[in-house]
């Protein structure tokens, strides 16, 4: 067994790997963590450190050694660091200051009184989300639409008209774990004539992308199954998963969406129970799969015997070239399942999504959500009907669209003008994302807080990464800012990062031996 050691002031592992005295990290408590278990080693490294506030071992007030230097210290990575100081501060056992550290906030459990909630309650399963940007901030965090551009005229319309028929109140009664019935009928049809949905389909409607997700991994999963996911992916969807005891396995993202022979490496190790993929606009990187490359998957996954999952929440905002055939209108054996939502072209939050499947998935699916939520609010799926057969949603699409396509102009060329030299970003044609790599040794986590004092917020990467970390990688949502905003909170963000990569550059070059 390879453990990784910190005891006092020396520093050890097993051979062959040893290191001597460490003088910087001072008389810290003895840690200890396995290399070859399966729980990762920033979990054992957070839970080794809350066992020590909670003992007692570590004072309120008391200063834990930066990132760099613990990771130095056991012979880490510093994202696996400051993975487990984020997991502690998200639970108020620490506080991070800037130029200062991290310091313990909380007080050793009591022996009496109270149920201990802490221990009662399991450790989280992934990184919770960085702290919401304060009001007034530019935020490149959040990927959704913006509310100037919600058509507030026509949807109270479309509600009088839902509320004014014959027979309203029966839609504010319970409903079908399908959906209504209505907005069934006309999203199948919609899907006939796009060539999408085949004789064997069916349609259920489901509390946004979100549930359709919960509910697939509900029956369809079990714990330890592998499922294939996207890598970097939407935190949402691999922490659903993790939670459900699945083992993910990631697939890289390029610009061309994933990479089809890391994918083929993967089935031919294992057997994976399923595949999700954003083949328009992937959520974090804006990356949109060929053609060809769709086909390709269908192929690897018919021969490896893989369920696909389509998520497709991002394909009607498409601004520049044309659009790409599904992969579930590629399918020919009608196999793959497909997700959409009207989320990120009208409403959010009426979290009106549904799901494309085979009638045997698609019943179980409804056994599923009758048990979760009995069905999905039957109002806001009358209003968003009402919406789209009058035309009103046609037309606000096409705003969406225009609007669109100013932002994302503003956020490549506000990339191109700020960011640092040796940053790299991704090109989408359309939805709300693009990814950002910025140069070493630039860590986008540890530059948030900063930003956040400046005025603008973002996502670092550390919060998609699957199995791949990337410390200088960020995500930019654009779609809800105007261009203004996009071209002034990327300066502020340029200036920043520019700022810190030529300190960075001068410590290094200060520190360097001298050539004689």
């Amino acid at each position: 067994m390879k453990l990784y050691q910190i005891s006092g002031t020396r520093i050890g592992l097993p051979p062959p790997v040893q290191y001597g005295m460490v003088d910087s990290i001072g008389m810290f408590p003895k840690l200890e963590l396995n290399a070859e278990s399966e729980v990762p080693l920033y979990r054992q490294l957070y839970e080794r450190i809350r066992e020590l506030v909670g003992s007692g071992a570590l004072q309120r007030g008391e200063r834990l050694p930066a990132t760099r230097e613990l990771a130095g210290a056991l012979g880490l990575n510093r994202t696996t660091v400051s993975a487990a100081y984020a997991l502690l501060e998200s639970e108020g056992l620490v506080q991070g200051h800037v130029g200062r550290g991290s310091f313990v906030l909380a007080e050793p459990r009591p022996g009496s009184a109270g149920l201990g909630w802490e221990q009662l309650l399991p450790a989280p399963d992934a990184l919770s989300a960085p702290a919401p940007a304060p009001s007034g901030a530019i935020s490149f965090a959040t990927s959704r639409p913006s509310e100037d551009l919600f058509p507030m005229d026509d949807f109270r319309l479309s509600c009088q008209e839902v509320l004014g028929e014959p027979g309203a109140a029966s839609i504010l009664q319970l409903g079908s774990p399908g959906g209504y019935a209505p907005l069934r009928h006309y999203l199948l049809e919609e899907a006939r004539r796009e060539g999408v949905a085949r004789p064997g389909d069916d349609v259920i409607v489901t509390n946004g992308c979100q549930q359709a997700l919960d509910l697939l991994q509900r029956v369809l999963v079990r714990p330890g199954d592998t499922v294939l996911v996207e890598d970097p992916v939407y935190p949402g969807l691999k922490n659903l998963f993790l939670r459900a005891g699945a083992q993910l396995a990631g697939v890289p993202v390029g610009r061309d969406g994933i990479d089809l022979e890391a994918l083929e490496r993967l089935l031919e190790r294992g057997r994976p129970r399923l595949l999700i993929v954003t083949p328009n606009f992937q959520n974090p990187t804006g990356a949109t799969l060929p053609a060809p490359a769709r086909r390709t998957v269908l192929r690897l996954a018919r021969a490896a015997g893989l369920v696909v999952v389509e998520n497709d929440i991002y394909g009607e905002l498409r601004y520049e070239g044309s659009p790409l055939a599904s992969i579930k209108q590629l399918d020919e054996a009608g196999d793959t399942v497909l997700l959409r939502s009207f989320s990120k072209l009208a409403f959010p939050g009426l979290r009106v999504g549904w799901v494309i499947a085979p009638k045997p998935l698609a019943n179980r699916l409804a056994d599923a959500k009758q048990l979760a939520d009995l069905h999905t609010d039957q109002l806001s799926q009358a209003v968003l009907l009402r919406f789209a057969v009058s035309g009103r949603l046609l037309e606000h699409r096409a705003r969406m669209l225009a609007a669109g396509a100013q932002r994302l102009r503003a956020v490549l060329e506000a990339c191109e003008r700020w960011l640092p030299p040796g940053a790299a970003f991704t090109r989408p044609e359309g939805g709300m994302n693009l990814w950002v790599r910025l140069p070493e040794p630039l860590d986008a986590a540890e530059l948030l807080n900063r930003a956040q004092r400046a005025g603008v917020s973002y996502l670092p990467g550390k919060y998609f990464a699957v199995s791949r970390q990337e410390p200088g990688a960020l995500r930019l949502s654009f779609a809800g800012l105007a261009p203004e905003e996009i071209r002034a909170g990327l300066a502020i963000l340029g200036e920043i990062f520019s700022s810190e990569l030529a300190r960075a550059r001068l410590e290094r070059f200060e520190s360097a031996p001298a050539m004689v």
